[in-house]
This record gives C-alpha cells, structure tokens and sequence, in this order.
C-alpha cells in the first residue's frame, strides 16, 4: 500500500472496552494501578528490548506493567507482534499517521519506518494487517503512561522462515543504529496456549531458556521441535535478532505467570513471560 493512500488515516481501536477500559479516566486509572507497585519499588533501567504479553490486562497486565515499569522506556518504541487475524502482508508496518486510543492519539515515527522499509523490502506499507489485531494495542496505553512523548512503529508479522526473520532483525539493528536518539524494541508475544498449567510451564520453559540466551535460531527451532503454541515466535526471533546485532548479551527474566493464577483454572492455561535484554544491567 502507498503512504499517501492512508495520510490522514487514524487506526482506530479494535479491542479497548476487552482488553483494557474503553472509558479514558478509567484506562488511565487502571494502567498506573497496573505500573506503579514497579514503579515504587525499583529503578527503571535502560534496555535494547523487553518482551511482554498481550492478553487482557485482567490476566496479563500486571506482568506487562511490571515488565515496562522496570525498563527505561524512550519517546521512540518499535513494536513487533503477530498477527492472530490473517489479514494483510506476512511482514506489515504501519509507516505513519497516528494510532487512536481513549483519550489520546499515538503518532507514527514516520521517518524511522522508512529507513527500516528501504533496508528491509520485504517489509511493506499495510494496514489490513493491523486494523483488527490486538497484541500492539493492548500495550501502548501502558507504554504511552511511562513515556508522555511517546511515538511508535507498529510491526505485525506473520508465518515467516528463519532466514527471513534474521534478516529482519538485523535491518532493525542498523536502522536504530543510525539514529542519534535511543530506541526500545518492544516484543508482544504469550506463550503456551490451552494446556495444563503443568504442560505450560514445561514448554514454556524451554522457549524461556532460548530467549534467555539471545539465541533466535533457537527459539525457533525449539518452538518447531516441541510444537509450543506461542503466538509470537516470530515477533520474539526477529527481535531477539535485532538484539544480537546491537549488541545485546544480557538478560533478566522479570517473571512468569499463567491465566490459570487468575481464573484459578489449572486445567487450560495460557502462559505469560516478561523478558529484557540489555548490553549489560546494573548489578
């Protein structure tokens, strides 16, 4: 699609009043509810990039906000998450304009997309990709609450080889390397779908362990080898990538969760993981 087929165009919200508040008091209310016991309790440290999840804030959110709580989170953030509709391109950016949520409008780093999009060209200009996908959504209230200035660069991705999605990542690192200003990669992704909670933690430890070692090959190949039901394998390879190529050796596991620990059913769970990867943290 071409940028000037959609310049004035808003992306308008698919799940707020779901997935987060719909009321723009009470999203605001409910993100610093979700953020703040992080906040109070530690320093926010610099990061090349965190993984977090993208259920519904009442199952995930608080994961989600401590994830983002503890990390540095500057004005730029690129966000990479899969695409659970099956529309649009396999690898669809939304390269400018602004993202609508309650209360506030999200611009695009337009010029950030574009010096991506001329080192990646397999990543295009697409919006059906994005309409009514909710693992970026759900995120950027929160996001938008640590870093008023904030401005994005949506990524959806769908089924992609591993040679694609390293050489993805690695058009991501150079692109953030030729810019002045710090940018955090963002990662949306659960994990194991619809299993014993038992079953979820086995798999989901395996993919944890490869994500721990920044090793994206190996994420992939061990999501494939034990057929772990995590929506977000290629979001995770791509940045796990990019991280490599900046540099990127260091890692902390902020924490795991399940539904199971709110809905009390141990039966058939989804698992949650927020992850961070840095050059080095701060002993």
């Amino acid at each position: 699609m071409k940028a000037s087929a959609v310049q004035s165009y808003h992306r308008r919200p698919a799940v707020a009043g779901t997935f987060y508040p719909r009321d723009a008091a009470e999203m605001r209310r409910a993100a610093q509810e979700l953020l703040q016991p992080a906040v109070a309790a530690s320093i926010p440290e610099p990061a090349t990039a965190v993984l977090c999840p993208h259920a519904g804030w009442l199952y995930a959110g608080a994961l989600a906000g401590r994830t983002l709580a503890t990390t540095v989170i500057p004005p730029r953030v690129v966000l990479l998450g899969p695409n659970h509709t099956g529309r649009g391109a396999r690898q669809a950016i939304w390269a400018q304009g602004q993202w609508h949520l309650p209360g506030f409008d999200l611009p695009i780093d337009h010029a950030f997309a574009e010096s991506w999009m001329k080192l990646a060209p397999s990543l295009v200009f697409d919006v059906d990709a994005h309409e009514r996908e909710h693992a970026i959504e759900v995120l950027l209230p929160l996001l938008k609450a640590r870093q008023p200035q904030l401005h994005v660069v949506p990524v959806v991705l769908g089924r992609m080889d591993l040679g694609a999605c390293l050489a993805l990542g690695e058009a991501l690192a150079l692109a953030i390397r030729a810019q002045k200003e710090p940018t955090l990669i963002v990662i949306s992704t659960d994990l194991s779908h619809e299993l014993s909670e038992a079953a979820a933690r086995e798999l989901d430890r395996v993919a944890i362990k490869e994500m721990e070692a920044v090793s994206p090959a190996g994420l992939y190949d061990a999501v494939r080898a034990h057929g772990i039901s995590m929506c977000g394998v290629m979001p995770a390879t791509v940045g796990l990538a990019a991280c490599r190529a900046l540099g990127a050796t260091a890692s902390e596991l902020v924490g795991y969760s399940t539904s199971g620990d709110v809905s009390g059913d141990r039966g058939r769970v989804v698992g949650y993981a927020g992850l961070r990867w840095a050059e080095r943290f701060v002993p």
